[in-house]
């Protein structure tokens, strides 16, 4: 596509989104791994670049499904019909939206998903930080005791961002914005204490309760993508409860047809085929986050689709 008919293509998507219709909204929160640790450029220093998302794009055996990530010039195309806000950062979803530049997370795959799923412009808020824990941190008001400060800064930012939605993103101010779906990535903080291993299932089910409460979403649907960081290899005693912690809480009666569980071990990728050997990161496999976020919007459309 040429300068031309590109300036043209943009002008016309503004103009379709300039008639009271509708932004679906996303939240995709956690810690580190909803951060997103997925390497984007192959470098040699790291195992040669396997793993890496330029490597899949370019891989004879994986850019089937990776090459339409690239524009008709080899740069990373960006979508227009998608934006994410991530704490300080905003724009047109694209590769570089993990924990900082030159990384992603499960966001871009998500976004591929839902943006290829409707006609009308999806918004992700993206509220993940690293290192925190679902019994402190993000701690839910029902479950007693303090409430976790991270909890508070999601509502916080999800509020704001939808307040000021329409001065971040000027082609929407005649759009009206509805909360579409939630979606979480988090578990490790959790899994190496016993006691809040012990008191996950209980906690994420106060927490779907209460985000759905605080933002006056009832019956929000629902993703929780399981922390299973080391594949069906895993067989530390924690791990192994906090993942079934997280399956048996999207799995509470009065959570069907709302709530869905994302298995993830599928999904990983060892070392040796990945830009690293950091486990608690996916060893930085783009192609790990990639389907994460992927398999966190597929679930995502079939709930959706149920409530129609």
């Amino acid at each position: 596509m040429n300068r031309l008919l590109m300036c043209c293509a943009f002008i016309f998507f503004l103009s379709t989104v300039s008639r009271g219709e509708q932004v679906r909204v996303f939240i995709l929160a956690g810690q580190s791994n909803m951060q997103g640790h997925g390497k984007i450029a192959a470098e040699d220093r790291s195992n040669g670049g396997k793993g890496s998302l330029e490597w899949l794009a370019r891989n004879t055996g994986t850019a089937s499904k990776y090459s339409s990530l690239l524009d008709q010039q080899g740069k990373w195309a960006e979508r227009e019909d998608v934006q994410i806000v991530y704490l300080d950062r905003k724009g047109n979803l694209s590769p570089g939206f993990g924990h900082r530049d030159g990384y992603i997370g499960p966001e871009l795959g998500f976004g591929q998903v839902v943006g290829d799923a409707f006609d009308t412009p999806v918004l992700l808020i993206k509220v993940a930080w690293g290192g925190k824990s679902l019994a402190i941190d993000f701690r839910p008001p029902s479950a007693g005791g303090d409430v976790g400060p991270y909890y508070k800064e999601l509502l916080q930012l999800t509020r704001t961002t939808l307040r000021d939605a329409k001065t971040l993103f000027p082609q929407y101010a005649d759009c009206k914005f509805e909360l579409a779906g939630f979606g979480w990535h988090q578990g490790w903080n959790d899994r190496v204490n016993q006691a809040f291993n012990d008191a996950y299932e209980q906690n994420m089910i106060c927490f779907i309760n209460d985000i759905r409460k605080d933002l006056n979403a009832p019956n929000l649907p629902f993703v929780i993508a399981e922390t299973g960081m080391s594949g069906w290899e895993e067989k530390h005693p924690r791990a192994v409860s906090l993942m079934k912690a997280q399956k048996a809480a999207a799995e509470k009666p009065e959570f069907r047809g709302n709530v869905e569980f994302v298995g993830t071990k599928d999904f990983y990728r060892p070392k040796e085929s990945s830009p690293s050997g950091q486990a608690y990161h996916w060893n930085n496999n783009a192609e790990t986050y990639y389907l994460i976020g992927e398999g966190m919007g597929q679930s995502m459309l079939r709930l959706i689709n149920q409530r129609k």
